[in-house]
């Protein structure tokens, strides 16, 4: 199978894969559907350590896409992954949380290609990127009100990252 017959896919990477990442790739996942390209892209999600391998999304990350809403696209099956290097062989997009798990996934990077597969998830949103605040911090060492923010964070990055996703699919 070429590259151009497979779904483009998007991983997204936090630290645990229980907080930051699941909830990116639910999002994205939904915006995918309604976007009439779910079916030309996939999204997972992955964590750059181990600590959290097979565990679910935690329980706040569920909580706040319900409270907004938002159908089970997948996070009832979500189960804790560690990134590998040898998944940007499938992966086109590969979206860090925050600047560590970037440079971690740089370095796992084989070559200058894999390492141009990586992006801050809010270097998408325009305001972000204006204010110079790509970062996204861990919402697992608060309450509520820091997973609300984790969910306004990755909701203004999701329409550029669909943005861009739709134009290398016309390319």
């Amino acid at each position: 199978m070429s590259a151009s017959d497979r779904p483009y896919r998007v991983t997204v990477v936090c630290h645990g894969n229980i907080c930051r990442s699941p909830m990116a790739e639910m999002l994205l996942r939904e915006a995918f559907d309604d976007a009439g390209l779910g079916d030309r892209v996939e999204v997972d999600s992955a964590g750059t350590s181990a600590e959290e391998l097979g565990n679910p999304a935690h329980p706040r990350t569920i909580a706040v896409l319900r409270r907004h809403g938002h159908p089970d696209v997948g996070w009832a099956a979500h189960r804790a992954r560690q990134f590998r290097a040898d998944w940007f062989d499938d992966t086109d997009l590969v979206l860090a949380a925050d600047h560590p798990h970037a440079e971690r996934l740089g370095r796992l990077a084989r070559d200058e290609d894999d390492a141009a597969k990586v992006h801050l998830v809010r270097s998408f949103d325009p305001a972000a990127v204006a204010a110079g605040e790509l970062g996204m911090d861990d919402p697992w060492y608060g309450g509520d009100a820091e997973y609300e923010q984790t969910y306004d964070e990755i909701r203004a990055a999701v329409p550029g990252v669909v943005e861009h996703v739709r134009r290398a699919l016309d390319a």
